[in-house]
């Protein structure tokens, strides 16, 4: 049987929870240190019974995992991801890999220098619907895809912005939820080569944004829009759609629109729609529904981590593949301030 890998989380929030949760159950992981320096993270590491540290420089004096996962606050991302790899460690860093393109690159070429596998949080490209997604585009069932349409609406309540920082410019939902979105999108339809963004805080007046309109160029062609608000009750995001975090009701609806030549998709319902014989807007519709199985895709992406380390695989999602898709969310908040067409080079 092989060894099982030794993770320490760094950060013991609502995400670093889950992710401690998940290492622990996972057969391929084990848990070694829980790194946080307030009393919960003392009090979390000694539940999981594991080594408690207050900082990455305690943790490797005493103690060297096989990799880390940071999940500490944004503004410590780029620190915590330096601190491995100068270290050596291989680490998976939570989305934002940076808070800013120039720290992020900072990071991406340390790492690329000394050869230390970075991989970024988006998890949700580890859902077998997206990779079921994927598979039917590129399998050219629906032709040529022209089109696609991404929604996240929801309502945050009013008690959600109780908390300062959340009516603080950059902590809207194009950087928090979009960011998950476009990731999504790059990874169905390739890198992006402009935006072009509208902005409103109209009903509560925060300095952040809580609605948002984007058009998408992809460099293959595709076009894409992005409609984004925290600010009306709706069921049609991802959040609402996938089931895949159980604090949140699942509905019966879809968030992506993806249209081709020949054929539609639906995700995550995964729904195709063509016309049996001849194309038409006359014509009747051929519906059907592909079934994947439903695993949790931050369990997905502990495994492949674990891969990873052991040299098995490459990244799913790598610090590269993170940095360009918050160059694409830095274009989104550029093009909203200045209305102008963003290009990405």
């Amino acid at each position: 049987m092989t060894q099982r890998v030794k993770l320490a989380v760094l950060g013991a929030g609502l995400i670093g929870k889950r992710h401690i949760q998940h290492v622990l159950a996972e057969p391929s992981a084990q848990l070694s240190a829980v790194v946080d320096p307030t009393p919960v993270g003392e009090t979390i590491a000694k539940e999981a019974s594991v080594k408690w540290f207050a900082s990455f420089a305690d943790m490797i004096a005493a103690d060297r995992p096989d990799g880390i996962i940071v999940a500490t606050p944004n503004p410590a991302h780029v620190q915590n991801g330096l601190e491995a790899v100068e270290a050596g460690i291989p680490a998976l860093i939570e989305k934002p890999i940076a808070d800013d393109i120039m720290s992020g690159e900072k990071l991406i070429a340390a790492a690329e220098a000394k050869g230390v596998p970075l991989l970024t949080g988006h998890h949700r490209r580890h859902n077998p619907v997206m990779h079921k997604a994927k598979e039917i585009i590129e399998s050219g069932k629906l032709g040529r895809v022209l089109v696609v349409n991404a929604m996240f609406w929801l309502f945050k309540p009013d008690d959600y912005f109780d908390i300062s920082w959340r009516r603080e410019r950059g902590a809207g939902p194009v950087f928090l939820n979009l960011i998950h979105d476009v990731d999504n999108l790059r990874y169905l339809f390739g890198d992006v080569a402009a935006v072009q963004a509208r902005e409103s805080n109209a009903v509560r007046g925060n300095a952040v944004e809580e609605t948002a309109v984007i058009l998408i160029e992809f460099k293959n062609g595709v076009l894409g829009t992005a409609t984004v608000s925290d600010a009306v009750v709706a069921p049609w995001s991802w959040e609402m759609t996938t089931g895949e975090n159980p604090a949140y009701p699942k509905t019966e609806q879809s968030c992506y629109m993806i249209g081709g030549t020949h054929g539609s998709l639906a995700v995550p319902s995964l729904e195709v729609w063509r016309n049996p014989g001849k194309r038409s807007w006359w014509e009747p519709f051929d519906q059907t529904r592909i079934e994947v199985d439903d695993e949790d895709p931050l369990v997905l992406q502990i495994r492949q981590f674990c891969k990873v380390i052991r040299g098995d695989e490459p990244p799913l999602v790598s610090g590269r593949e993170g940095l360009e898709t918050l160059r694409v969310v830095d274009a989104v908040k550029r093009s909203a301030a200045t209305g102008e067409r963003i290009e990405l080079n």
